[in-house]
């Protein structure tokens, strides 16, 4: 466990010193929170009945989903992408450790660190600045009470996990292509979609609603964001960690065997 611990803890500290791309994406993040905002209102306005979220969950949705944008496993890590497409895989296959843990490890730095760096300016820019400026219909409310506070924590924890466990599977996949752009497109869309950063789940169609839930993306966001807006009651915290929970069991399970056979059948071309 040590290694892995020290792979995480170095990675993370580089990850960290990219604080000019951490405020540009604080700032763009912040932009594209209050677009979404102004279009589900309009949606809501045009709508005769009232909407699957209420107003103030439907806008603390869009605000974690932003604030927590770094963590979605939305490509795959740039330095597993090139060490593949350059042959140099075949040292980290030679090393003493598990190969799944090590990827796993420098991943869970990466889409821990850069998110860390936006978090705090993001809540405070969603929670303190837009009632300050007159925007308070469109600021985030703060969980209902500490049981909630505590509940959503736990699920945004679980959140990280098993986006990381999707990241890593991701990773896997670049085990049996040549360039990986299109995992990385692929996966950016699926993620983004089905995970709710672009529409909250709950507005999908009634049709679409047992496809959606027996994916693992809505884990991500989805379930963590309704528990943090008091929409899902703590009664039902349990099922939503035990989905997560489950899902991380699969996805880590599904990416081991993965590697075992790509290792197994990968060849590195001139070698």
């Amino acid at each position: 466990m040590t290694p892995y611990l020290a792979i995480l803890a170095a990675r993370f500290r580089t990850l960290l010193q990219y604080r000019g791309a951490a405020l540009g994406g604080i700032f763009t993040q912040s932009f594209f929170g209050v677009m979404r905002i102004m279009i589900l209102e309009a949606f809501y306005a045009a709508s005769a009945g009232p909407g699957p979220l209420p107003h103030a969950a439907m806008v603390g949705y869009v605000w974690l989903g932003q604030a927590t944008y770094a963590m979605f496993p939305q490509n795959v890590d740039p330095d597993v992408r090139a060490a593949v497409r350059s042959g140099d895989i075949v040292y980290e296959l030679c090393r003493p450790l598990g190969q799944y843990g090590l990827w796993f490890s420098r991943c869970l730095a990466w889409r821990t660190a850069p998110m860390l760096l936006r978090l705090v300016p993001m809540l405070l820019f969603a929670m303190v600045v837009l009632p300050m400026v007159g925007l308070g219909e469109w600021r985030l409310a703060p969980p209902p009470d500490l049981a909630t506070a505590a509940a959503a924590l736990a699920a945004m924890t679980a959140a990280l996990v098993l986006s990381c466990a999707l990241t890593t599977l991701m990773n896997i996949g670049l085990l049996w292509t040549v360039s990986g752009d299109g995992i990385a497109s692929l996966s950016a869309g699926l993620a983004a979609l089905l995970g709710g950063l672009i529409i909250p789940l709950p507005l999908f169609p009634a049709w679409a609603q047992p496809i959606i839930e027996s994916l693992p993306f809505a884990g991500v966001l989805d379930l963590p964001a309704r528990v943090y807006t008091g929409v899902i009651a703590p009664g039902g915290v349990a099922w939503v960690l035990a989905r997560q929970v489950a899902w991380i069991t699969a996805l880590v399970v599904i990416g081991h065997r993965a590697l075992a056979r790509g290792a197994r059948r990968l060849v590195v071309q001139g070698g």
